[in-house]
């Protein structure tokens, strides 16, 4: 039986994808270096490519890879390859948004849960998500703070051993996640309680997401974070 929402002491978060829009980061900045090039690129196109190159063997820890990415992808976009463009694709995560739900959303659940951030990026980047979604982390892990990078176990154990230091356990989390690929298969795996953030639902495709291997039923699964915020807070409501 599925743990109830209400009875988690933690939440953790998947950032790029979930919380911030990276996708559309992206395409802004891809669109704006082709429109000075006065060339016409197609997003979903972009963020195929960027998906083929960012998950390359010789990839770099993100989003300081967005520069090798770039040289990558730039030529099959017809977009100009020099290396200042790059530069300037892996600088653009310092401007990339919050989706519209997700500060909202986290500062409702910070009241009652402890926020775990679990991301992928680098800690100088994680730094600019976390002022744009109001700092509501109880605690943030890094690929710079792990030394991995998710679906690695490793990086969900070093998230269960800060918590074994609180007096807690991994029961204690409920994993929350737009990536099947990055998160949700793995955390299922760990006997982990997820919820699945569908943040593509009304497109087809992973976008710039790997496409996992094979999909994996979640414990919970929403559209957007507001409403997976609604449901905490309804569930909570019934408790009181």
């Amino acid at each position: 039986m599925t743990k109830p929402l209400a009875e988690f002491k933690y939440m953790s978060f998947d950032v790029v994808g979930t919380l911030i829009d990276f996708e559309g980061g992206l395409k802004t900045c891809l669109s704006e270096i082709a429109a000075e090039a006065k060339v016409m690129i197609d997003g979903e196109e972009a963020l195929s490519l960027y998906r083929a190159a960012r998950y390359a063997d010789d990839a770099d820890l993100f989003p300081d890879d967005l520069v090798r990415v770039y040289l990558a992808i730039a030529p099959k976009l017809g977009l100009p390859v020099d290396e200042s463009y790059g530069q300037r694709l892996r600088d653009s995560a310092r401007r990339w948004k919050a989706f519209p739900d997700s500060a909202a959303a986290l500062a409702q659940l910070a009241r009652k849960y402890r926020l775990i951030a679990m991301t992928n990026a680098r800690r100088w980047a994680f730094e600019h998500f976390s002022a744009e979604l109001g700092h509501p982390f109880h605690a943030a892990f890094t690929a710079d703070d792990t030394g991995t990078e998710k679906p690695d176990p490793a990086f969900f154990h070093q998230v269960f051993d800060f918590v074994s230091g609180e007096n807690a356990g991994k029961d204690d989390i409920l994993h929350v996640a737009q990536s099947q690929y990055h998160d949700i298969g793995v955390s299922h795996q760990l006997g982990m309680t997820n919820c699945w953030i569908q943040r593509r639902h009304a497109q087809d495709g992973y976008g710039g997401t790997i496409e996992p291997k094979s999909f994996t039923q979640p414990d919970y699964h929403f559209t957007s974070m507001a409403a997976f915020a609604s449901a905490v807070k309804e569930r909570l409501t019934e408790r009181q």
